[in-house]
């Protein structure tokens, strides 16, 4: 039985992927905060499609939740509680309004959350990972600079681990909401074509995947704005606006249905180190911001993201070094 590991699976986009791949009889381990959330999830789950949902508690924003989230998984795998894992769907991430806040480990919290926590994660499951299994990373169009996602949020900056770990501290200058989500979104793509490219430096056939959503108003992604902002981002004269200007926009059903096909699908097998977008009911392999291809930064966002999240030698997968 295949069996997925999703963090986020209990809300948004998250949630329509699991529902999707539960349809298609995959075992799930939904990985989040709140075992209380999770738990009708898990229950709806398993109650119309017969799966085992196992429930993992995991705060990507703290390092030691991270650790302590992926011990908790392989003791489970260990027991026969899950079968195997095929695929890791690092899906969980958020935008934080208001004044910079900080992690538990004092990372600045987007970075932490949509980022860091990922990236240990995934060092940390991949020697558990099928010898042909999949990693998928929820970006976001905003991290293109170039594209009207990208302008209307705020144009990423440069993905310096560092800078973005300690951004506002200090003295300096903190970046805008919009901008600080945006390059966590360019950061994640880097990630996954990085990682892609120590998979094949390694003769690996795990694939590692990006995929962008689009922008979809129904997801908690608005949920700290004003009623009346999120009335108008929902509503049907605001999508054929954005359409109209070039956002990209989809919504709940197909992003989740998406998300699901990518991790499972054979028809994605050979995709490794593309990314995928979901456009008004189109999925497809475009181009990236230009900058996410450039393997220089990749390889100094990935070594410094290593020194930040404390990664031991026996951490390390010998295939990522």
């Amino acid at each position: 039985m295949t069996s997925i590991l999703i963090t986020g699976g209990h809300s948004g986009i998250g949630l329509a992927a699991a529902r999707a791949l539960a349809a298609s009889e995959i075992d799930l381990v939904l990985a989040g905060r709140s075992i209380e959330r999770m738990h009708p999830v898990a229950a709806e789950l398993h109650a119309k499609h017969g799966v085992a949902a196992t429930m993992l508690t995991l705060d990507t924003s703290s390092l030691a939740s991270v650790r302590a989230a992926a011990a908790q998984f392989r003791t489970m795998l260990d027991s026969g509680e899950i079968s195997s894992l095929d695929a890791i769907i690092c899906n969980a991430g958020g935008r934080f309004d208001g004044d910079i806040s900080y992690s538990t480990d004092g990372y600045e919290t987007t970075f932490a959350t949509n980022c860091l926590g990922h990236f240990l994660l995934v060092e940390l499951l991949f020697p558990n990972l099928s010898e042909s299994g999949r990693v998928v990373y929820t970006a976001s169009g905003t991290h293109d600079p170039d594209s009207m996602d990208g302008r209307m949020v705020g144009a990423a900056v440069e993905p310096d681990a560092v800078a973005l770990a300690n951004n506002g501290k200090n003295g300096g200058k903190a970046l805008s909401t919009g901008r600080r989500y945006s390059t966590s979104k360019l950061c994640t793509v880097m990630y996954a074509y990085e990682l892609d490219r120590r998979l094949r430096k390694a003769d690996s056939s795990i694939s590692s995947i990006a995929f962008d959503p689009g922008s979809v108003p129904e997801t908690g992604f608005l949920r700290d704005m004003p009623e009346p902002v999120r009335w108008i981002a929902g509503s049907a004269a605001m999508k054929w606006v954005s359409k109209r200007i070039g956002v990209t926009t989809s919504d709940m059903g197909f992003s989740g249905a998406s998300l699901a096909a990518i991790a499972t699908d054979a028809d994605y097998a050979g995709a490794s180190g593309k990314y995928f977008q979901a456009n008004d009911g189109t999925l497809s392999a475009v181009r990236s911001a230009r900058m996410s291809y450039d393997e220089s930064r990749a390889r100094k966002l990935w070594d410094d993201s290593k020194q930040l999240v404390h990664l031991t030698a026996d951490e390390e997968p010998v295939q990522l070094r």
